[in-house]
């Protein structure tokens, strides 16, 4: 008679689906260091280098016009977007400085391409970074981002770009507001 065995979970950490893998170099020290501490609070180094950083974020600080100045981890709610087009979005209309040089090109782009837009290039400079985000067509962008990147990195011409004026927003298009927005509006 076979024996039933029971799948085990094998290996620590967090039960979370991890889904970004990032390599960094550590002297030895401080690879020792950051093992012993990891062992202090139970948890694997892994683990423990990702509360850190979540922790170190509270410290990063990003100029705000209204606020003076607000903790990375603060503005999160902001500019993170599980979409990389809301992202860059985001990115380049509340802290452009921030962008590479690939997304500024990328933005760049972006902010040319009316038919992505709901207005004209100058009617959108003329008001804030936070009704600018409500003027733009995010179906259209999330449509053509894969487009735009190639177009972006010279990998493709403009021509395959969506051409024309964009046309006023339907009201059901309206852009999603992230729920856990806790900074005021920025510009």
């Amino acid at each position: 008679m076979k024996k039933a065995t029971k799948a085990r979970h094998i290996g620590g950490g967090s039960k979370l689906n991890r889904s970004e893998t990032v390599t960094i170099r550590l002297d030895p020290q401080l690879r020792y260091l950051t093992e012993l501490a990891a062992r202090s609070q139970r948890r694997t180094v892994s683990s423990f280098i990702e509360w850190a950083i979540d922790k170190a974020l509270a410290n990063v600080m990003l100029p705000d016009p209204t606020e003076g100045e607000v903790s990375l981890k603060y503005a999160a709610g902001l500019l993170w977007d599980p979409d990389e087009a809301d992202r860059l979005v985001r990115l380049g209309l509340y802290y452009q400085e921030l962008l590479t040089y690939e997304e500024q090109v990328l933005w760049k782009l972006v902010q040319e391409c009316e038919a992505l837009w709901c207005c004209s290039f100058n009617q959108r400079m003329n008001v804030r970074s936070y009704e600018r985000e409500t003027m733009l067509h995010y179906p259209i962008l999330r449509q053509h981002w894969e487009a735009l990147k190639k177009v972006a990195a010279g990998e493709a011409d403009r021509s395959i770009l969506p051409q024309g004026q964009g046309a006023a927003r339907p009201p059901e298009e309206a852009p999603q507001v992230p729920t856990g927005r806790t900074m005021p509006p920025r510009f």
